[in-house]
């Protein structure tokens, strides 16, 4: 079978990015001047175990995620185009292999280009950035801590000082203490009576007793 003419031409540049253990990205690159109104993308483990078809139109993207991949397996896909008119012929087939989940750096790649390490750096990027961000927070608390103490040291000074001076006795200023009710109150003088007691003198007229028996009688 003869291509139809205003089909496009195959995908080129076709790249295995981002390898995990269960996921990868793909990328590709269309001829400039081609219309293209979508892609398909064959998808197959080595052993052939599994096989996937992805297929989406009315889109531009030049790029497509490979989900639910096997740990530490051997994939090979194949790009198409999509235009007006139909689909291209399928791409070069590209192999790649997953990682293991003790794995952080890719360790294969496609047979087309190096791997690409931009998602690598840009995570690193954002973790130096995040660390910078923590230790300026970090160092602007200590210093908001260090003022507060400081100012709670000279208010607590300050405190101690006027207690001081309110405590030290002032002898020229003193007062005498009053008793309570504030009045000075005289206590009164009972009067004293003096009684006298005047005994009778008992005595004897001998000279008026005939019988000198001695009779009472005042002096």
């Amino acid at each position: 079978c003869l291509a139809h003419p205003d089909r496009p031409p195959s995908p080129v540049n076709v790249t295995v990015t981002q390898l995990k253990a269960n996921s990868a990205t793909v990328s590709w690159d269309v001829p400039e001047g081609d219309v293209v109104i979508g892609y398909a993308i064959l998808q197959q483990r080595q052993d052939g175990q599994m096989q996937r078809f992805i297929r989406e139109v009315n889109t531009t993207n030049r790029a497509c995620v490979l989900w639910d991949l096997a740990e530490d397996a051997d994939y090979i896909i194949q790009v198409q185009s999509i235009g007006l008119y139909g689909e291209s012929q399928a791409s070069k087939r590209v192999h790649f292999r997953t990682l293991k989940e003790t794995d952080r750096l890719p360790s294969n790649s496609s047979n087309q280009g190096d791997i690409t390490m931009e998602g690598l750096d840009k995570d690193r990027q954002l973790q130096t950035g995040e660390i910078i961000i923590i230790v300026a927070v970090l160092l602007m608390w200590a210093a908001v801590i260090a003022l507060f103490c400081r100012q709670y040291d000279i208010i607590k000074d300050n405190d101690s000082n006027n207690n001081k001076e309110k405590t030290k006795p002032s002898s020229e200023h003193s007062t005498p203490e009053r008793p309570s009710g504030g009045l000075l109150r005289s206590k009164k003088k009972s009067p004293s009576v003096n009684i006298i007691e005047v005994a009778p003198v008992w005595g004897c007229a001998w000279s008026q007793l005939p019988s000198c028996a001695c009779r009472a009688w005042p002096c």
